[in-house]
């Protein structure tokens, strides 16, 4: 599962965004991975190791919704149903 959030930019600056991807590696744990950053400038990477597919999934839906919260918003989903809101 991939999603894409965007926040719109304020004045003079770049517009904020944050990817969160969910994939399964091949002993069967499941990694959330976050980058976040501004578009066109730095980023950083964070990786989440968690057991269980639902362990990630909630993780990876708590990340969503928090950052919807913020204000940003879902440019792009892929791997998942229609976010709930």
């Amino acid at each position: 599962m991939r999603i894409f959030l965007q926040q719109p930019p304020a004045a003079g600056e770049s517009a904020r965004y944050l990817k969160l991807t969910l994939e399964q590696d091949l002993l069967g744990s499941w990694w959330l991975l976050r980058e976040s950053g501004q578009v066109g400038g730095r980023s950083q990477t964070k990786r989440e190791v968690y057991p269980t597919q639902a362990e990630a999934v909630a993780a990876f839906e708590a990340g969503r919704d928090a950052q919807i919260k913020r204000g940003f918003r879902i440019t792009f989903s892929e791997g998942a149903e229609a976010p709930r809101r």
